[in-house]
């Protein structure tokens, strides 16, 4: 790879609509109007690891308290949620913390590529530190086994 900007998993680009029904935008444009109306203490944004951790059990106990926020859409690259970034999901907010789950899903990109998608994100979330006040915690993605 010569160059950031060749790098596809850290062009902020929205997902294609293949199905043709905008669930996506939807929870996007969703995400936006909650981020409006909620003042969470912790932002959690990424891929399907973190849209379901609402049914986790964690989760009501430790982060349903803090009023966080989970802003996981299911199949998204790191190349989503920078674009989801840029296109408002946290401009209304003030967290203490975002934390970032994402990678799982770059199946196309090399890991040098999704590496430098989820800096690109950090860097992101660290420009708007100053304005939101807020530290990025990054998730490291694990090993995956054909079994546990």
């Amino acid at each position: 790879m010569s160059g950031e900007g060749e790098n596809p998993a850290s062009k902020p680009t929205p997902v294609q609509d293949v199905q043709g029904d905008g669930r996506w935008m939807s929870l996007h444009h969703r995400f936006v109007a909650d981020s409006k109306d909620k003042e969470p203490e912790v932002v959690f944004i990424g891929d399907s690891l973190v849209q379901l951790m609402h049914q986790c059990e964690i989760w009501r106990e430790l982060f349903s308290p803090l009023h966080a926020l989970n802003f996981g859409i299911g199949g998204d690259s790191t190349q989503h949620v920078l674009w989801r970034l840029e296109n408002g999901e946290l401009e209304h907010i003030r967290p203490k913390i975002v934390v970032v789950w994402v990678g799982t899903n770059n199946h196309s990109h090399t890991a040098e590529q999704v590496t430098g998608g989820i800096k690109a994100i950090v860097q992101l979330v660290n420009k708007l530190h100053a304005l939101l006040r807020c530290r990025p915690w990054l998730c490291a993605l694990g090993r995956y086994h054909k079994s546990p």
